[in-house]
């Protein structure tokens, strides 16, 4: 068994030079110390041995294991040190090269659009409230005089979770909540992310935000309306804008009405952001239908009210002059660094 330990020894030895790296050590060691090693066949060989012998030759076999651990621990601490510098050395900074400059963060453009235009309506007086992404088909829909068989209640027009409750379609979802818990006078506006299952394209998307606003109390008229409308689209584009009203229908006013402003960028002219008829439509509003008041509580004998609300994407696209409302979520670093 001598001259096994002797060429075992001879070949560590030399294989202990060939490695070239802490990973050739790691497997060197494997080979000879190993649960399945050189030195465990050793070890088992031993049984074979004679009594006498056995002492003899268990001592050689373990001063050869204490010398392979010592020289593979000597050897992997010094390729350590080798390649730790090498790492250093590749990983140094030169420090006579110029600085990269920390871009400053900055909001959304729809966050900053959003904050514009509720500062805007919070110094007029109103005060903001928030309403649930997830709510129930009457505070969505029932609840403001939507009838069963309205379009906007179909599956292809809502993102439903199961029969009563849906991801809600506009904000106006705010408004029973607050007039159940409110008398009036009620001013407020209702800000947030609203959702409909419609085809993504450059001037529809099945997520956006909008911006609602409410006001109740006795005697609330259109001349009521008429003003807050104009002095929101004054201060929001910093110049007297003229403004029209077109009737239209909403479920949850009566009579409804669409506001458009004369557009900003050919002062009524026509060009290509207003499709050369001069004029934008902005947002759509009205006087609170009675039923409405009376399902948040509220006398329609005693008290009236008025209602508009207005996208946040369509505002930033007409104030900006962006045409397609996806760069907004694309997250793309050079559109948003414009802002």
């Amino acid at each position: 068994m001598n001259p096994d330990i002797g060429q075992l020894r001879e070949c560590f030895h030399q294989e202990l030079l060939l490695c070239k790296d802490s990973k050739d050590i790691e497997q060197l060691k494997v080979r000879y110390l190993g649960k399945k090693g050189f030195l465990q066949n050793l070890m088992i060989k031993l049984r074979e041995v004679s009594s006498e012998l056995r002492p003899v030759l268990g001592k050689e076999v373990n001063d050869f294991k204490c010398e392979c651990e010592d020289l593979i621990q000597q050897h992997l601490k010094d390729h350590h040190h080798i390649e730790l510098s090498s790492q250093i050395l590749s990983e140094k900074i030169d420090i006579s090269l110029p600085g990269r400059k920390q871009r400053q963060g900055k909001a959304h453009p729809l966050t900053q659009m959003m904050n514009e235009v509720i500062d805007v309506l919070k110094n007029m007086g109103f005060s903001v409230q928030y309403g649930p992404d997830i709510d129930t088909d009457w505070y969505n829909y029932e609840g403001l005089n939507f009838p069963p068989d309205h379009p906007a209640r179909e599956m292809q027009d809502t993102f439903y979770i199961d029969p009563h409750h849906l991801l809600r379609s506009h904000t106006s979802n705010t408004q029973l909540r607050v007039m159940e818990k409110t008398t009036p006078p009620i001013r407020i506006i209702a800000p947030g992310t609203v959702y409909r299952n419609e085809n993504i394209s450059a001037r529809s998307h099945v997520f956006f935000h909008q911006i609602e606003g409410l006001y109740v109390d006795k005697n609330v008229s259109f001349a009521d309306l008429f003003a807050t409308m104009q002095e929101l689209w004054n201060k929001l584009l910093h110049q007297e804008i003229k403004t029209r009203f077109r009737p239209s229908y909403f479920p949850f006013v009566e009579p409804g009405l669409e506001v458009d402003i004369e557009c900003t960028q050919c002062s009524g002219k026509g060009c290509r952001l207003c499709k050369n008829s001069g004029w934008l439509e902005v947002c759509g509003a009205g006087m609170v239908h009675p039923e409405v008041l009376r399902n948040g509580g509220i006398d329609p004998e005693v008290y009236s009210g008025y209602a508009w609300g207005m996208g946040i994407e369509r505002l930033a696209m007409l104030k900006f002059g962006i045409t397609d409302i996806r760069l907004f979520t694309e997250n793309d670093l050079r559109f948003l660094s414009q802002f």
